[in-house]
Order: C-alpha cells, then sequence, then structure tokens
C-alpha cells in the first residue's frame, strides 16, 4: 500500500520543524541586528554562529558553546599576534593551525574549540583589513560572542521539545 503525496507533506510539516524553524529565525535575525547595531563590519558572523547553536538543546548547546568560545579567543589572541609581527606564508600558517592544535590539547579543550580556533585564526591572518589584525580579531571575537549569547540565550528562553515521531 503506498502512502499518498499529502500524508508525506503532512508529516514534513509537523510542528516541532515550524517552532525549530521559528526559533533558529528569531535568533538569526536577533543577533544579526545586534551585531549590526554595534556596528560589526562582519555582522553575518554572529548569525552564522547562532545558528550552528541552535542545532542544539541548552543541555548540548552550553559545554559546546563554551569550546567554541574559548576556541575563538584562542584564535583571536594567536592570529593577532602572528599577523602582527609574521608575514603570513604557508609555513607560518600552518604552524599556527599545529601550534593552536597543541595548545587545545594542553588546555584539555575538544576538537570543537580548535575547531573554532583554527577558523578564526585563519580568518584573523589570511584576511586583510583595515586596522590591521588585531581589529580583524577583536571584531571576529565580538562577532562570534553575540551569536553564542543569543543562541543560547533563545535556547534557555525558549527551549524545544522533543521531537514528535512522525
Amino acid at each position: 500500500m503506498r502512502s499518498s503525496p499529502a500524508r508525506g507533506i503532512s508529516t514534513v510539516w509537523t510542528t516541532d520543524w515550524v517552532m525549530h524553524s521559528a526559533r533558529s529565525a528569531l535568533a538569526a535575525v536577533a543577533s544579526l541586528s545586534l551585531a549590526k547595531l554595534l556596528k560589526m563590519p562582519e555582522a553575518y558572523w554572529a548569525a552564522i554562529t547562532t545558528i550552528v547553536v541552535m542545532q542544539s538543546s541548552l543541555g548540548a548547546a552550553l559545554p559546546t558553546s563554551i569550546e567554541r568560545f574559548a576556541g575563538t579567543a584562542l584564535g583571536c589572541a594567536l592570529g593577532a599576534a602572528v599577523a602582527s609581527f609574521l608575514r603570513p606564508d604557508g609555513l607560518v600558517y600552518g604552524g599556527g593551525i599545529f601550534a593552536l592544535g597543541l595548545i587545545c590539547a594542553g588546555l584539555r579543550l575538544d576538537r570543537s574549540a580548535y575547531r573554532f580556533a583554527g577558523l578564526t585564526f585563519t580568518l584573523v591572518v589570511l584576511l586583510t583589513r583595515p586596522g590591521g589584525p588585531v581589529v580583524v580579531a577583536l571584531h571576529r571575537f565580538v562577532e562570534v560572542s553575540i551569536g553564542i549569547a543569543v543562541g543560547l540565550a533563545m535556547t534557555a528562553l525558549w527551549p524545544e521539545r522533543e521531537p514528535t515521531p512522525p
């Protein structure tokens, strides 16, 4: 017995999906708006980070967000230092990524922190923007921090229910 196409559509548009989509959209717009209000040059990073955070429940999102925050801070700090004093050629860039892995391991951070550290380091070292690498690092840190904070706040204020089976 084949199910009708209408039945398939009704199982896709469950309340769970509608609510998750509404939460994610509201949080992404809120973080983007806040970053723009603060005149962040790449405000979209706040929205991207919020969308990543919103894909978990608060219990799962909080520990991962702490790791993301720590990784972003490490990537900003090392990236600003490296880009301020060294030319970012392949050896310097690769050495920085390697060093971040060792630092994350030494601090007992997980690979989520290392992933965010590497991404942030890459952006800070390889992007040339007015104001130099320290300004790029500070902007990136603020943008990601806004995204994490808004995502966590939305997850706490409007918790997601466990999905109902179709």
